[in-house]
């Protein structure tokens, strides 16, 4: 690239491939200020069993219950970083594809264009009602021995405020949310989804060093109290024992014993406190070039977005939830990127519809579980992005 290359914004940048139609991904990783943008110049690809090792680089979308929805993978056909303001195209776009998405980017500097909606408007809304109950129920199959854990969703619907902006909303979470995995995803007929993400799902560096977490049990975090202060109830303890003795178990089926583990220890994520253990795999010394693949396959969904045992905790929630998740609690990120690949559980997020935005949250439901504290549970952890719509 010559030193009279355009320099572009972000907002140049999504809008541009919103005025194109294209599938987009906008993603910053945690305690970094640098985003970065993929496009794909076609639609997204389809995938049914996502393969980290041989995958081009480019963003992975993937819902909750495979199969309901499918894998979508943005392939990196024109990449950006907020750092150099620098847009590059990869090697397979030809040169009037280059120059038809210059174009858009020159028009895209005064307008701004509708992001992508799902194809179906309609999405069925849990009741508080609705999620009472099912937590009642939760707690009389577990007491009955039929399953340790199980996680309970529900939806919220907002209307969007009228000075809403698709990118401006991202800027704000990024400002807000420094710790977290923030993301704003928009492919035509899959819709368009925001969030900031504290769950490291499968994430490999450059330096190929392999990462995984356990992480469960929620409390506000109070303002300028420090993290050290934080008590922690039985039943917060024993969910997050049973999340880390899973990846244990993942591990154990994979005759994996090199590992290192740190923790649990209480970590801040917007205005919450969680418990998480880290779990990690020096590549370099460990052959086991399949790992980040072997271990997304076993992990997803987790124990602490699905239950233990995985099963009945699967079936429960199919059977007595009453929507359907789409890619709320499924996983995203870049894989294969410069910076490695970084997949994320899909956490305070909200979908956005044309006129609304739907919020998701979800509470893990144990034997001690309470369903008014539960309900409150998912109240506090919605504000991650309810606090981003408040700002307009």
């Amino acid at each position: 690239m010559g030193t009279d290359t355009p320099h572009y914004t972000t907002k140049q940048i999504i809008n541009a491939a919103l005025a194109l139609g294209l599938p987009v991904a906008a993603w910053r990783l945690p305690l970094t200020n640098v985003t970065h943008v993929c496009i794909s110049l076609e639609k997204a690809l389809q995938i049914e069993h996502p393969e980290l090792e041989n995958s081009p680089y480019g963003f992975l979308f993937s819902p909750f219950v495979t199969g309901e929805q499918p894998s979508v993978f943005i392939k990196a056909d024109i990449t950006y970083s907020s750092e150099t303001g620098l847009l590059q195209f990869s090697e397979t776009v030809a040169q009037a594809q280059q120059q038809e998405f210059i174009v858009a980017l020159e028009k895209a500097r005064t307008a701004n264009y509708s992001w992508h909606l799902h194809t179906s408007e309609t999405i069925h809304q849990q009741t508080e009602t609705g999620f009472k109950n099912a937590v009642t129920e939760a707690v009389k199959t577990i007491t009955d021995g039929q399953m340790e854990k199980v996680v309970l969703s529900r939806t919220a619907a907002k209307p969007l405020p009228e000075k809403f902006d698709l990118v401006d909303a991202y800027s704000l979470m990024l400002e807000a949310y420094p710790r977290a995995f923030a993301t704003l995803v928009s492919v035509p007929g899959t819709g368009t989804w925001m969030g900031a993400s504290p769950e490291i799902l499968v994430t490999i560096d450059p330096e190929q060093i392999f990462r995984t977490v356990a992480l469960a049990g929620t409390q506000p975090a109070i303002n300028g109290e420090p993290v050290g202060n934080a008590i922690w109830r039985q039943k917060e303890i024993e969910e997050q024992g049973m999340v880390e003795r899973y990846v244990l178990s993942c591990f154990k089926k994979l005759r994996l014993r090199e590992y290192t583990e740190v923790g649990p220890r209480t970590i801040v994520a917007g205005n919450l406190m969680h418990l998480r253990t880290d779990f990690s795999v020096d590549l370099k010394e460990v052959d086991f070039p399949t790992l980040g693949t072997d271990m997304l396959h076993l992990l997803h969904p987790t124990s602490a977005v699905c239950g233990l045992p995985k099963e009945p905790a699967l079936n429960f929630i199919l059977a007595h939830e009453g929507y359907n998740r789409s890619y709320y609690s499924g996983y995203l990120g870049p894989v294969n990127s410069p910076d490695g690949t970084h997949l994320y559980v899909n956490l305070r997020c909200m979908q956005l519809q044309k006129e609304q935005a739907i919020l998701y949250a979800g509470a893990g439901i144990t034997g001690e579980s309470d369903a008014d504290k539960e309900w409150q549970e998912t109240q506090h952890k919605m504000q991650t992005m309810l606090k981003i719509l408040a700002e307009f």
